[in-house]
């Protein structure tokens, strides 16, 4: 995010990563990087560098529609990416536990504050992976991933086949010919839902169909990162890392297959050979969907709700604007 987080500031992250990690910090500085997250360099006063991410509950409506939905899904997130690292993952960026063991800590009713070690390495930006090779290297990445599942499967959490926040979707759907009054952005937004509300309604029942085919189908869940695109991988001399484990949880492999997949079918080759699991193709589209509708639930939940005119609102409103008006890619399934 490039804003600095509504009603937080440096010294409220400051005391919460001297109670809760015992970290003195001795700098602090403000890293405008991704979204739906705030980050900070922080360096300790023997020169140790560390990542703290705070995160927003009112913006995290893919965890949990209220506050402590939202910061139980993030804690049992977290929890799980940290058992992943200490089952011998080395490619998990995890959290740092607290002195107390906690994965994240809540810092008053609406912030959360975890810290991370520190990689020294580079992502790219978000997109599709490039090379064959690319492709290749994240695929055998995911399947060490996946395999790893019984040693989280008492922590994890599942995400199920539902759209996570699909009411937002709905509410918003009832309410298209009404006045949106959050802020500058709300009355765009209803209008650009309002020019394609027939479009979503009907990815929406696509969506249904195409998770009822896959529930119908069964097969075995693991667990997944929910969204390991490029700029997720943090490349290190020849080893990749995954950061961003906000979204881990028990699934069906293609909630991560679909981000990797050529046109080839080399990928999904690939992943057969290493796991013994056929990929579903049903579910690769199911999951290529409900990104796209994920990121609606996300803007709308910003877009609706009190806000103020920012960089980051504005590129929420891009956001929405091109999510609603992808119903020419799906039509061969329509």
């Amino acid at each position: 995010m490039k804003a600095l987080p509504e009603d937080f500031d440096v010294g409220t992250l400051t005391g919460a990563l001297a109670d809760g990690w015992g970290l003195a910090v001795a700098a602090a500085d403000y890293a405008a990087l991704g979204a739906g997250s705030y980050h900070w360099v922080v360096v300790d006063r023997e020169g140790t560098r560390a990542f703290a991410t705070v995160d927003d509950l009112d913006q995290k409506a893919g965890l949990g529609d209220t506050r402590d939905a939202a910061f139980d899904g993030l804690r049992r997130a977290f929890d799980t990416a940290a058992a992943l690292r200490d089952a011998g993952l080395a490619f998990v960026v995890g959290p740092i536990r607290t002195s107390g063991g906690e994965s994240v800590r809540r810092v008053g009713q609406r912030h959360t504050v975890a810290l991370f070690p520190f990689v020294d390495g580079r992502a790219d930006e978000w997109g599709d992976y490039e090379t064959a090779a690319d492709r290749a290297a994240i695929v055998a990445v995911l399947a060490e991933l996946h395999r790893a599942t019984p040693a989280v499967a008492s922590v994890a959490d599942s995400v199920g086949l539902d759209l996570p926040g699909r009411g937002l979707v709905d509410a918003a759907l009832r309410e298209v010919d009404e006045t949106w009054s959050g802020g500058p952005f709300s009355e765009p937004a209803r209008r650009a839902l309002a020019d394609h509300a027939a479009d979503v309604a009907e990815l929406l029942a696509l969506a249904d169909r195409l998770a009822a085919d896959v529930e119908k189908r069964g097969g075995e869940w693991v667990v997944t990162h929910g969204e390991p695109h490029r700029a997720n991988v943090m490349r290190i001399g020849g080893s990749r890392m995954l950061v961003d484990w906000d979204t881990v949880a028990l699934a069906p492999p293609e909630r991560d297959l679909w981000m990797v997949m050529g046109d080839t079918g080399d990928e999904a080759a690939a992943y057969t050979d290493a796991t013994g699991r056929a990929v579903d193709a049903d579910a690769v589209d199911f999951f290529r969907l409900t990104w796209d509708l994920k990121d609606m639930v996300e803007c709308l939940n910003v877009l609706r709700a009190p806000h103020r005119r920012t960089d980051d609102t504005a590129r929420v409103y891009r956001t929405l604007a091109s999510c609603v008006a992808i119903r020419d890619q799906w039509e061969a399934l329509l």
